[in-house]
This record gives structure tokens, C-alpha cells and sequence, in this order.
């Protein structure tokens, strides 16, 4: 059974640090859950990959979240992604079912669907009483430059992103996958000349994906014998949501919004839908009374 994980290494004696990951069942879970048209499963796909990658190179405990919202002018809309130091991931498109013509055949538009003016936002919730949020204009809308772009100006990191997802006719998801590689101080013109050779001779990541080339492999091709491999973790779709929360929530909404709620109800249940998971809750009638009572009830 194939397994989605990410490695994490230094190369260049720690002056680079490189991270890639194979998120083929990832994407075809959010592909799934989400109902995605093929180039809106990419344009999710590939934000959710770059917030696995984000998280991994700057979030130090597993509660910790990071989130790519991603906003241009195109038909798909609002692309927000949520990652944690553990592994999981996120994610939802406002408009999850829509087309752009395809560049050639094979090669789908992911741009057509997002758009090329807008913003790239990154949030880190570390746990502490400040988020950090830093924001740019968005670039081309293939995703992979918006984020390199968006480490660059914001957190004045140079970056190489490459993500992709090879979507089959059917709307499955064969292969998901990318990288990663931040230049560190100390690296001198020639280092970063080759580096960048490197990186612009690979193939698409999607293409590594497909032929089987593994994570660890595709750092190996860009460096050699120069990259350290430090660790490697299963990613996975991962969605905090569950029947307490949703009740929590239904109790802060207050006695008049639930009421409002119970006497509009036509049928012998309200149902929530989380929409980053779109995993339905059922409430029947009596659970939604004890619900009001609980709002009622003095703290």
C-alpha cells in the first residue's frame, strides 16, 4: 500500500535546506471529499502540498498550524489550506467545480482557474498569544512560483517551490508531489548557479511521482551525495472536526439564534457540514433541545 510521507534534509554542509513529499493520496482525498474538477484538484492540491512543506520547515510541535489562503481573480475563488506539525492537512475551494481550457492536452490550467491578481497569505498559529500573518500579491497563479515568491519577499528566504498533481480523465488522482529548497547565508553566485541548473533540469514533479521516484530521490538528484537526509513523517488528510465542537459552537450561538434555529427546522434533524471535510453531523430535535437547555443554563 503506497504511503504519503515527507523528508526533511540539509545540503551543502547545512546551507541549503530541502524538503519534497509524495502527497498522491492526500490530494486524491481532498479531490474526493470535495467533489474537485481536475484543474481545481491541482490548484488545492498544490496549496496543500505547499502547506505540508511550510509547516515542515517552520513549525516545531505537532499542535502548531500554518494556513495558505490563496485569493486571485479566477473562477475557483478562495483556495485556504491548513496545515499542522504533525502532518495533517487541509483544505477547500469556494467554487470547486469549475473548468479553464486546458494549455495542451495533458496540461491543465491551473492558473485559469485561480487567476493571476489577487494574494498569497501565510498565517502561523504557534500557540502564543500573536499569530504572524504575512501577505503578497499573487504572480502567476500556478502556485508553485506564488509560494516561492511569497518566501521571498515576505521572509526574504530565496526558494525553489515545485509542486504538481497529475489528474486522470476521470477526475482521479494519479500522482502528487513536490519539494521544496531554501538557500541558507553563506551559499556563494557559482553554488546558487548550480543549484538552480539543478533544479530547472529536473522534471515535473508530477513525472518524479508517476515513475516512482521517491521524495529522498528527488533531493538526491538535485544535490548528489551532497544532501544529508535528517528525517522523514507520514502526511495525511486530517480534519479537526468533530459532533462536540459543532456542539460547543451551537451553544455560543446563543438562546435566540438556537430557537430561531429548532422552529425553522423542516426536517427531523439539523444537520452541520464541516466545509473543509464536508463530514455531515446529524442533530435530532431532542439533541437540539438539550442543546438550548445547555445555552440557557447559567456558567
Amino acid at each position: 500500500m503506497r504511503t504519503d510521507y515527507l523528508v526533511r534534509a540539509t545540503a551543502l554542509d547545512g546551507r541549503v535546506r530541502a524538503f519534497a513529499l509524495d502527497a498522491t493520496g492526500v490530494v486524491g482525498e481532498l479531490q474526493r471529499r470535495h467533489a474537485l474538477f481536475p484543474a481545481p484538484s491541482a490548484a488545492v492540491g498544490r496549496t496543500a502540498m505547499g502547506a505540508l512543506l511550510f509547516a515542515a520547515a517552520s513549525l516545531k510541535e505537532p499542535d502548531q498550524i500554518l494556513t495558505i489562503e490563496i485569493k486571485g481573480d479566477g473562477p475557483i475563488g478562495r483556495i485556504l489550506c491548513t496545515a499542522n506539525g504533525a502532518g495533517e492537512v487541509r483544505g477547500l475551494a469556494s467554487n470547486p467545480q469549475v473548468h479553464a481550457e486546458s494549455i495542451r492536452p495533458g496540461k491543465l490550467n491551473v492558473a485559469g482557474v485561480v487567476g493571476s491578481t489577487g494574494y498569497v497569505s501565510v498565517t502561523r498559529d504557534l500557540g502564543m498569544r500573536e499569530t504572524y500573518r504575512g501577505t503578497v500579491e499573487l504572480q502567476s497563479g500556478e502556485i508553485g512560483d506564488d509560494l516561492a515568491f511569497y518566501l521571498s519577499r515576505s521572509e526574504q528566504t530565496p526558494s525553489a517551490v515545485g509542486v504538481g498533481v497529475f489528474v486522470q480523465p476521470d477526475g482521479s488522482v494519479e500522482a502528487a508531489g513536490g519539494f521544496l529548497i531554501q538557500l541558507l547565508p553563506g551559499l556563494d553566485e557559482g553554488e546558487i548557479a548550480e543549484i538552480e541548473r539543478e533544479i530547472a533540469a529536473l522534471p515535473h514533479p508530477t513525472a518524479l511521482i508517476k515513475d516512482g521516484v521517491k521524495p529522498e530521490e528527488v533531493l538526491k538528484r538535485i544535490f548528489e551525495d551532497r544532501v544529508e537526509l535528517l528525517d522523514s513523517y507520514p502526511v495525511k488528510f486530517g480534519c479537526p472536526c468533530s459532533r462536540e465542537r459543532f456542539e460547543a459552537a451551537l451553544v455560543t450561538l446563543g438562546t435566540e439564534e438556537l430557537t430561531k434555529i429548532i422552529e425553522e427546522e423542516e426536517n427531523e434533524y439539523t444537520e452541520l457540514v464541516c466545509h473543509f471535510c464536508n463530514e455531515a453531523y446529524h442533530f435530532t430535535s431532542e439533541q437540539m433541545a438539550e442543546v438550548l437547555r445547555s445555552a440557557t443554563e447559567p456558567s
